[in-house]
């Protein structure tokens, strides 16, 4: 029983660390891993993900990919993903 609580209460503790960091800093986070993810993503080092790239490493781009894609260009930029994403959380927050 007390192992139980304890293991609670560490999990409590955490939550509560995770949801008090400002904003800013689990922004800021988030940023550096899709960053982190895109480069992982990115193959041949061109600064695009091309739609086969995307499937490869980004699978959740990739269903998103001729959405992101506005140029029609074939490849999508980390501004172009950031862009994206930026719309999409501020549809979901109307």
């Amino acid at each position: 029983m007390n192992t139980v609580l304890t293991a609670m209460a560490g999990a409590l503790i955490a939550t509560l660390a995770l949801t008090t960091q400002p904003a800013q800093a689990q922004s800021g986070k988030a940023a550096q891993k899709l960053e982190d993810r895109f480069a992982a993503a990115d193959k041949d080092h061109d600064g695009k993900l091309t739609k086969a790239e995307a499937e490869a490493g980004m699978p959740r781009l990739a269903k998103h990919f001729d959405e992101v894609d506005t140029q029609k260009a074939g490849s999508v930029t980390l501004d172009q993903v950031k862009q994206y994403m930026a719309a999409q959380m501020k549809d979901r927050k109307k």
